[in-house]
């Protein structure tokens, strides 16, 4: 049984338009890296490139605070801890002027990161192309009667997620005007894009995602934690070639 607080997540990718959101649920007892690895599968990231969760625990304390005892001043506190993927070269830097914690994403847990609904986080994945994700701690729940295997799970959810390679959220707006004109340059380029003939940048499937959700988390350890190259199988499973068994 789902022993542990469950928490729920309003995520949002920061900057585009029509809005690409997710709400999903997932056990607070799990490590930072893992709940990295769930963003990546419910936003259609392919753990290819760097990533980490910056969690502003200053301001969300502050906030708790003034929610809690709304007629005592505090001032405001802006300390951020980043959580990373460690390996053995990594030299962590921890920027005290800037305030800024740096920590181990796959040895700290997410129950320590946030616990109060209102606390927020950000997800920032492939710096050069700089894809942020807008994190919202809704709400801490008790579903002691579900079994701990229905979690995570996605509740909902409006847009496919993000393209590789595009060059951001400036190429991802490019991609859909391409798209939706299905003329001239752009879209010949787009097109000829790896993964991306016939995609709908429009389209959630929940219960894909839910299925998505069960397999990859683990595929994105193996990368990242485990230094394993991903198998053809499960890179067949991350491309979903098994919808394409089902036509």
């Amino acid at each position: 049984m789902a022993s542990h607080p469950i928490y729920q997540f309003y995520a949002v990718l920061d900057d585009y338009k029509p809005k690409i959101w997710r709400r999903f649920q997932v056990s607070n007892d799990i490590t930072i890296a893992r709940f990295c690895y769930i963003i990546q599968v419910l936003f259609e990231m392919k753990a290819s490139r760097l990533m980490m969760l910056e969690v502003p625990k200053g301001a969300n304390f502050t906030e708790y605070f003034k929610k809690t005892y709304p007629d005592i001043s505090m001032a405001g506190n802006d300390t951020i801890w980043r959580y990373e993927i460690w390996d053995d070269d990594y030299q962590p830097f921890n920027d005290l002027q800037k305030h800024v914690q740096v920590a181990d994403a796959a040895e700290n847990k997410l129950k320590h990161a946030v616990s109060e609904p209102g606390e927020n986080m950000n997800f920032i994945y492939y710096f050069g192309d700089n894809w942020r994700i807008s994190l919202t701690l809704e709400k801490v729940l008790a579903y002691r009667t579900l079994p701990a295997k229905e979690f995570p799970r996605a509740l909902g959810g409006a847009g496919f997620g993000i393209v590789e390679g595009v060059g951001g959220v400036r190429g991802l707006m490019d991609l859909a005007k391409a798209f939706k004109t299905k003329k001239g340059a752009d879209c010949k380029q787009f097109t000829e894009w790896p993964g991306v003939d016939g995609l709908d940048l429009s389209a959630f499937d929940l219960a894909d995602m839910n299925f998505r959700l069960k397999k990859i988390p683990r595929i994105y350890k193996q990368c990242y934690e485990d230094r394993i190259m991903p198998t053809q199988q499960s890179i067949n499973l991350i491309e979903r070639k098994y919808q394409r068994k089902r036509r």
